[in-house]
């Protein structure tokens, strides 16, 4: 019997120094601390930032007429849908009137209705005899165009209303229908609840008296005080007296603040600063978190953001959904000199296909030297500090900017002390028996809409199609 023989193969002896050894001994070369969170800002690159001394800014305006265009609020249990009673305060003739017992009447009164896709809620030319408050869905109003076909007027979404004459007016006729687009829940006040609780309630009938009395001084399409000229006229005619009028209660904007604290032991702000500084890493962090977190409020703010403070009257809504290039149009043509678009990169992605089904495709832009994708030559920025909800809706927003064209503005304060850049400071503010430095890292803004047609915003378009 023969032995078989085994044979181990054995790796030949280092003849040289390892690399991993190697490296216990070498300066890697390495990059700067990263960080994902880092987006373009465009909204603060594209701002014009205006100096706010006293840390407020104050947005004077002519003296307007315009009252009660604002949304209902609603509250409801299971299936059933009420309105907040001083939330009638939003109705125009209601706007000011803070009697809390007439308005719980008002709102108990109102009617539950669920309305089919399709169905038609009220019709031009028929009577206004009740007030609808549009608690859930879409709805469109619509006209006769010159050839007899319908024309959309303004799309309808929560929170709107219409009929709101049938408090003051008793013989007025719907000038358009109104008709659901998708399945709808609506509360309904008949004009003679209105009626019966006028003749009960003193101060309802005298403030109405004040809103109709209002009603009939002269103004313009803005609802602005109007200013008397005369034009067209011929040798000595009598010309007219006016004067401006100004708005007696213009709003402030205070400046609001993001700010967190900075910790850093000093040993390793001692020992470790070769090459790269520990401090100045931690601070240039610090700080892009916070311009990131100023990018949100700039959007999102309730009290100065954007998204917030779009005039009613400036928020539309798509026709289908997707953002379509008629949307587009619409919101651009809602204002002059449109100096961007502003849309979290979903939705422009969202746009693009909507415009590739028709056979568009817009040509880019460059903007400080990056080329982004533009509509009618105005640029699609994106931010995605714009909200998508759960069933991916979002919105756009269309904006003007700069105090020349009565746009949107930011406002900051610079020469703060500690300042670290135009408007954000960083401050030392000792060192704790731990031996760990602590610096307060602030930076104080908000944004102003000089006019309310600076700004417009294309709500709750669906890019999840």
């Amino acid at each position: 019997m023969t032995a078989v023989e085994t044979v181990v193969e054995t790796e030949p002896p280092q003849q040289s120094l390892s690399t991993g050894a190697a490296r216990k001994l070498a300066n890697t070369t390495k990059s700067v601390p990263q960080m994902r969170g880092v987006t373009p800002r465009w909204l603060s690159r594209m701002l014009p930032w205006v100096e706010a001394e006293g840390a407020a800014y104050r947005v004077n305006r002519r003296l307007s007429y315009a009252v009660g265009d604002g949304r209902v609020t609603f509250v409801s249990t299971g299936s059933e849908v009420r309105v907040i009673p001083r939330e009638l305060g939003e109705l125009a003739p209601l706007r000011g009137f803070d009697d809390e017992e007439v308005l719980t009447e008002l709102a108990n009164r109102f009617t539950q209705q669920e309305i089919e896709a399709g169905e038609v809620i009220v019709r031009a030319g028929r009577p206004v005899d009740s007030v609808f408050l549009l608690a859930h869905g879409r709805a469109e109003k619509l006209g006769e165009g010159p050839y007899g076909d319908a024309t959309l007027l303004r799309g309808l979404a929560d929170g709107d209303y219409f009929g709101e004459q049938a408090l003051t007016e008793e013989s007025s006729v719907w000038d358009c229908t109104v008709k659901a687009v998708t399945p709808c829940t609506v509360l309904v006040l008949p004009a003679r609840v209105v009626r019966e609780l006028n003749g009960h309630s003193d101060r309802l009938r005298d403030h109405v008296q004040r809103v109709l009395s209002q009603a009939g001084k002269p103004q313009n399409k803005h609802s602005e005080a109007e200013i008397d000229i005369a034009s067209g006229h011929a040798g000595e005619a009598d010309l007219p007296a006016t004067f401006v009028d100004y708005d007696t209660a213009p709003r402030e904007y205070e400046l609001g603040a993001a700010q967190t604290r900075l910790r850093i032991h000093t040993r390793v702000a001692d020992l470790y600063n070769d090459p790269m500084d520990q401090v100045d890493q931690q601070v240039r962090l610090t700080v892009s978190a916070l311009r990131e977190r100023r990018e949100y409020e700039l959007v999102n703010n309730p009290d100065f953001g954007l998204l917030h403070n779009a005039d009613l009257k400036q928020r539309i809504y798509s026709r289908t959904g997707p953002p379509t290039p008629e949307d587009m149009d619409e919101l651009l043509s809602r204002r002059r000199k449109t100096r961007f678009f502003l849309a979290h990169p979903k939705t422009i992605a969202a746009i693009g296909r909507e415009c590739t089904k028709r056979g568009i495709y817009p040509q880019d832009v460059e903007v400080d030297g990056t080329m982004v994708r533009a509509w009618r030559g105005v640029p699609i920025l994106p931010c995605d500090k714009i909200p998508v909800t759960e069933n991916n809706t979002s919105s756009i927003l269309a904006m003007r900017t700069g105090r020349e064209d009565e746009g949107v503005i930011g406002l900051h304060q610079t020469g703060i002390p500690d300042e670290y850049e135009p408007g954000l400071s960083v401050r030392f503010t000792g060192i704790g028996d731990n031996a760990i430095m602590t610096y307060l890292v602030s930076t104080y803004f908000s944004a102003a809409v000089l006019v309310p047609d600076a700004l417009g915003v294309l709500e709750h378009v669906d890019i999840g199609r």
